[in-house]
């Protein structure tokens, strides 16, 4: 055993986390860890260790150890160390790889649902899968830094534990399996196999991926002809999008009173989850923009019910306001529209059709695969910065094209960018991603005197900013600035009343702390409007 690693043991405050969520444990949950001297031996201890330390917390955890080998692991067909399967007897959920880093949510979460018995999916979602009739075997592809892994391995998961009698699933960790991922051609997570076939690169609203799994193929327009629940669920105000904005409009609404919820059609954080590093948050110098928002979240789920997968479709504005999702029907007398922004693409030859194979929008999911490997990274504010910094702290060899002649951010990013001595080109334009199968090259051009040149690299990481998620605001018509973002007053709000907007998608500054302002200036606003509306007119 690694020394570093003999008297290794959870964090008090994690320990304390655990035994509350423990509570919830209803039958015994069986761990069965594989492992295999001389594999992946680092995280082999770690998986030992955190299991046994699982086990102390809650006696209904039950911990067996096995080597690959044995009869129990030919048994179950186990070939890689390290591997987890819980209650083998009755479902095929395995980890290929060690549950941590992001990981370790979903493998706590899974737990919970297994000694309950409850896959947690909707009535939609399980609707749709009771139709399956052929077996399924689902592998996520994850990294232990990919914020939004979790919530695509829990999907199939909760599929895997709905149908025990027809579906496997694995989450599989990319780095400790470099074969699988080849195999697969695995660029970018989470990547979802089933069958062997990829279906999907991302993290999907469950209901999307459910209708993938019964169909084995992407199902975009299938998901969308699911009729969401015909209940309605009420409440006071309904906040659309659980970045920073939402979730602080959150709180504050809550705590005025006002009953909330928080529909988020992907995962909660936002942006800043993706962050590797804040450093402009008060009280902070230095936070991983993970670990920020995951205190801000946990935070808010002691005031209000934030639903994640829960992508909004249509909103109706009548005497009351309506947000209907994927799989709700939701109905409040207020709204709060925080969608925020989503990557700016480059709209080059080359771009679609590579990404996932070597094109990314996310250094913190995908930036391992290139570790050791010829990166570029385009764009020229904080975020092509801090990705720079983050892919040259990996290992990569970085070579950043800006189109302009200096960055555009922070002072201490630009300094860390000339003492990290990342290769910069200026006045550049990129205009063809090359490739196959996989990203070898890029072609861009001086702006100054139009030339075009060639350099090889594995992979392209674009942050050339972000556009807004107006197509809600647009549908219900919503007054739009001259960029597509939402115009709002002072206090948060808009054209319509009783529909406020907060955060990016209302352009401005875009920094987490203008986003929380807005957030509980939306959610004041919407808490006085409620007491006295203002567009009523007044008795004389």
């Amino acid at each position: 055993m690694d020394k570093d690693l003999k008297n290794w043991s959870l964090p008090d405050d994690a320990k304390k986390i655990l035994n509350e969520r423990f509570k919830q444990l209803k039958e015994n949950v069986i761990l069965e860890v594989f492992t295999k001297d001389g594999e992946n031996d680092q995280f082999n201890t770690l998986t030992t260790l955190f299991a046994k330390e699982l086990s102390k917390l809650s006696n209904k955890i039950i911990v067996n150890f096995h080597k690959i080998g044995d009869d129990f692991s030919k048994k179950h067909s186990v070939t890689r160390s390290p591997t987890v399967l819980f209650n083998p007897e009755t479902y095929r959920i395995r980890y290929i790889g060690a549950p941590f880093g992001e990981e370790s949510r979903s493998f706590i979460d899974t737990i919970i649902m297994i000694s309950q018995r409850n896959s947690y999916l909707s009535k939609e979602s399980k609707k749709t899968l009771s139709k399956l009739d052929k077996p399924r075997n689902v592998q996520v592809f994850v990294t232990l830094s990919c914020p939004y892994c979790p919530g695509q391995v829990l999907n199939a998961f909760k599929a895997a534990i709905e149908r025990p009698d027809l579906i496997s699933a694995d989450a599989v960790d990319s780095m400790e399996n470099p074969d699988l991922a080849k195999k697969y051609d695995v660029g970018a997570v989470p990547h979802t196999i089933i069958n062997g076939k990829t279906i999907s690169l991302g993290f999907e609203p469950e209901v999307r991926f459910v209708a993938e799994l019964v169909t084995l193929k992407p199902a975009e327009e299938l998901a969308k002809k699911i009729q969401p629940s015909e209940e309605q669920i009420e409440v006071d105000v309904i906040i659309v999008g659980g970045g920073p904005a939402g979730l602080t409009a959150g709180i504050y609404a809550a705590r005025s009173g006002l009953k909330t919820v928080i529909l988020e059609k992907a995962m909660v954080g936002g942006q800043v989850s993706i962050t590797p590093m804040v450093e402009n948050w008060p009280g902070f110098r230095s936070i991983p923009g993970k670990q920020l928002m995951d205190m801000i979240n946990s935070q808010v789920r002691d005031y209000v019910s934030v639903l994640e997968g829960q992508e909004v479709v249509e909103i109706k504005i009548g005497k009351q306001v309506e947000a209907i999702s994927t799989d709700g029907h939701f109905v409040g007398k207020t709204l709060i529209l925080a969608t925020g922004t989503s990557h700016r693409k480059l709209n080059i030859p080359g771009e679609d059709r590579l990404y996932g194979h070597g094109v990314s929008y996310c250094a913190t999911c995908d930036g391992y695969f290139y570790k050791d490997k010829p990166v570029v990274v385009i764009g020229g504010g904080n975020t092509a910065m801090t990705d720079a910094l983050y892919l040259k702290n990996l290992g990569a060899k970085v070579t950043v094209l800006v189109r302009g002649s200096d960055f555009k951010g922070d002072q201490p990013l630009k300094q860390s960018i000339e003492r990290e001595d990342i290769q910069v080109l200026w006045n550049t334009e990129v205009v063809k991603i090359s490739g196959d199968k996989n990203v070898t090259g890029i072609t861009f051009k001086s702006i100054k005197d139009k030339k075009e040149k060639e350099l090889k690299t594995d992979a392209v990481f674009v942050a050339i900013g972000e556009v807004p998620n107006n197509q809600l605001a647009s549908l219900i018509g919503l007054r739009l600035d001259e960029h597509g973002y939402v115009k709002i007053d002072r206090s948060g709000r808009t054209n319509i009343p009783r529909v406020y907007g907060a955060g990016d998608i209302t352009g401005g500054v875009r920094q987490i702390v203008t986003a929380v302002g807005e957030g509980a200036s939306a959610a004041s606003s919407a808490f006085e409007d409620i007491s006295s509306p203002y567009w009523v007119p007044k008795q004389k």
